[in-house]
């Protein structure tokens, strides 16, 4: 029946800009509506964490192990999954965590791309404590990609930031099912945006944003995603220090030198606060949303901009490795 629009460049242009201009006029409501939604939440009640189980995965530095200090603080059951390095200190967040008010701590050394071990993860979280409420995908790597690099070295960058969190999650499901529970997974706004030097990291988590809306489908409402979405925070995957460790593009200086950032602890209050009442969303900061608005609708004034800030910005900051 609509064949013949689509088929001629000028009716089908003109379809996009009918809905446009009926996007642009119902715009003063949307904002609207996101404004009451924003009160709302604020007025909120937040879920009792006291009691409940919560699984991270990255939680030995970062924003995993802030999150942990944070579920902490609310009197929650923690299992806290990191890699086994020589400087991982897994151990000491887990102390850390009692500290703070958790009454029990459950550490385990586990490599997430690993199907076998994020099934035993999981599986020894439900064994010790018997139950799971939170699962919190945070697990992830971020090297700078070049067409100048052996692009073979990149596939750890979907290995774990994908998979490693597909994985616990296929295994967590049947246990989030019985608690009615929540998966959290930290997708981070370069899913959307494709800032310069992202690929295949911004791949990895533009495939977490698209599987995870699509989970919402086939779990939802016994199960809440919350889809994290986040800009630059200031953790340890920003630095300089950080990219000399991987492969790809070496930094010079520190991001948070050259664009703006968010500090990590203010960061993570937002991000549970909201995981608590409920939101199937976080964006932090929140203007990063403003430049979502303005990738979809408005792709060249996004490519513009990001070529220019980022061209002018980074000239300095960055060297092949």
């Amino acid at each position: 029946m609509y064949e013949s629009y689509f088929s001629n460049k000028f009716t089908n242009g003109l379809v996009f800009y009918v809905f446009l201009l009926l996007l642009l006029l119902v715009s003063p409501f949307l904002f609207a509506w996101e404004l009451v939604n924003a009160i709302r939440s604020c007025l909120q009640t937040k879920e009792n964490m006291s009691g409940k189980v919560v699984l991270i995965t990255g939680a030995s530095s970062g924003l995993g192990e802030l999150m942990a200090y944070e579920y902490a603080k609310l009197g929650a059951y923690l299992a806290i999954i990191a890699r086994q390095k020589p400087e991982s200190q897994l151990e000491q967040v887990a102390v850390r965590a009692r500290e703070l008010g958790s009454p029990d701590v459950l550490f385990m050394f586990a490599d997430v791309s690993k199907v076998d071990e994020c099934r035993m993860f999981v599986d020894n979280t439900v064994q010790h404590f018997g139950r799971l409420d939170h699962l919190v995908c945070n697990a992830g790597i971020s090297p700078l990609y070049s067409i100048n690099n052996d692009v073979t070295k990149f596939e750890p960058v979907m290995d774990i930031n994908f998979w490693g969190s597909v994985y616990p999650t296929h295994f967590a499901i049947p246990h989030l099912m019985k608690s009615k529970g929540k998966i959290i997974v930290n997708a981070s706004s370069a899913g959307v945006l494709n800032p310069p030097r992202g690929g295949f990291y911004n791949a990895s988590k533009a495939a977490l944003i698209s599987f995870y809306e699509s989970l919402r489908f086939e779990v939802s409402p016994t199960i809440t995603i919350t889809i994290l979405t986040l800009g630059f925070i200031q953790t340890n995957m920003i630095t300089a220090k950080y990219s000399s460790n991987g492969v790809g593009v070496r930094l010079r200086k520190d991001m948070k030198d050259v664009v703006p950032t968010m500090e990590a602890e203010p960061c993570v209050k937002a991000m549970v606060d909201g995981i608590c009442k409920g939101a199937t969303s976080i964006t932090e900061p929140r203007f990063v949303k403003a430049l979502f608005f303005i990738n979809y609708l408005f792709p060249q004034l996004h490519q513009f901009y990001f070529k220019k800030y980022f061209s002018s910005k980074n000239r300095n900051l960055k060297r092949n490795g």
